[in-house]
């Protein structure tokens, strides 16, 4: 299954147009789709129908697949039930080297926690990159919106800056690269008013030119790639979801050593995206 888009479906709303998104980036982007119906047995759910291998999966799986095959003649597409808890089930198809593809239930927006447990779970456990698609959004994703990815230039994931390359130049999309910084307070606050804004911008400036250095190898390695890099004082995880809004992905990292590499964890500004963004979120495991 190495290098397959790989898409969790369950016949629900919130699956196909996961399903849907994973389709169109298989084509895309050349790979297989594998479709995973994962959890209870397959003879649990009513209507079940054979597939063509002679499996049972529900109709409403079976009747997405035929939905996509007819849409993109010629992508590949195998769909499987793989009994098993779903967030493993999931993340052992994903592999190392694949895509996975889960759907998230909401609207976006700071109105509430609105990504199913099973979405975060596997998010939080995967070893190749997540994308979340959220129904009722802005959309599966405005195609020819920007790309934009989360950076703390002090600690740049190669893992997180190549993935946002490659997608805004598969995508031939802008990369809005987004730092957030809180200025570091000192005496000058208190002492030098006159001079503050002065400090600041200097601050900022230099926060800035730190942010365009880390960028530098990946800008010579994708010189197609347009690049807007921007450091604001705003919460990450809140800027990142403002910029969300008709952007084509939101690209986000997770560590997967240190302090919590011994159980699942997603970090607070990648939790806060995928609850609220206005679209597809990709969650990139990096060291």
């Amino acid at each position: 299954m190495s290098h397959a888009v790989v898409v969790g479906v369950d016949g629900s709303d919130t699956s196909k147009v996961a399903a849907e998104w994973a389709a169109q980036e298989a084509y895309r982007s050349g790979r297989p789709l594998w479709m995973i119906h994962a959890g209870a047995a397959a003879e649990a759910f009513a209507p079940t129908e054979p597939d063509f291998g002679g499996e049972l999966l529900p109709q409403p799986v079976l009747a997405v697949r035929d939905h996509i095959a007819r849409v993109l003649p010629g992508l590949e597409i195998v769909c499987r039930h793989v009994p098993g808890n779903p967030a493993y089930v999931l993340a052992a198809a994903g592999g190392r080297d694949g895509l996975l593809v889960v759907g998230s239930r909401g609207s976006g927006g700071f109105t509430g926690l609105l990504v199913g447990s099973i979405a975060l779970r596997t998010a939080a456990r995967a070893h190749c990159p997540v994308v979340l698609v959220r129904a009722g959004a802005d959309g599966p994703g405005a195609a020819s919106g920007d790309v934009v990815v989360g950076l703390d230039s002090g600690l740049p994931s190669g893992e997180v800056l190549a993935f946002a390359f490659e997608q805004a130049a598969a995508r031939a999309a802008t990369l809005r690269v987004l730092e957030s910084r809180t200025l570091p307070a000192g005496p000058y606050l208190t002492e030098a008013p006159v001079g503050q804004c002065e400090i600041r911008d200097s601050l900022a400036a230099a926060e800035l030119a730190r942010l365009q250095d880390a960028l530098a190898p990946w800008r010579e390695k994708f010189p197609e790639v347009r690049v807007e890099a921007e450091v604001t004082a705003w919460p990450a995880g809140r800027v990142l979801v403002e910029a969300s809004r008709g952007a084509s992905l939101t690209v986000v990292g997770r560590r997967t050593s240190g302090l919590h590499s011994a159980a699942p964890w997603l970090g607070g500004v990648a939790h806060a995206v995928l609850h609220h963004a206005h679209g597809p979120v990709v969650v990139v495991p990096h060291a």
